[in-house]
């Protein structure tokens, strides 16, 4: 029993749905500026959803490089 177990941070999971949902909000941004809705929210023209994808990926991309799992000779 002298092994010893090893867990993943739960920041590190937490880190990557953020860094996924990024990437997919960030995209449907772009999408939205070449092929506009034919009914337009109001402010459409801020682009919130590429603010907001790029905000929830750089997020991501700290949590996941923070927390990442480190080798058995940490």
């Amino acid at each position: 029993m002298s092994e010893k177990t090893r867990f993943i941070p739960i920041w590190f999971f937490i880190g990557v749905t953020l860094l996924v949902y990024g990437i997919l909000i960030f995209g449907a941004g772009v999408y939205g500026i070449y092929y506009p809705p034919e009914h337009p929210v109001a402010m459409a023209d801020l682009h919130a959803g590429i603010w907001w994808g790029a905000l929830l990926g750089l997020l991501g991309t700290l949590y996941t490089t923070r927390f990442r799992p480190r080798g058995s000779g940490r």
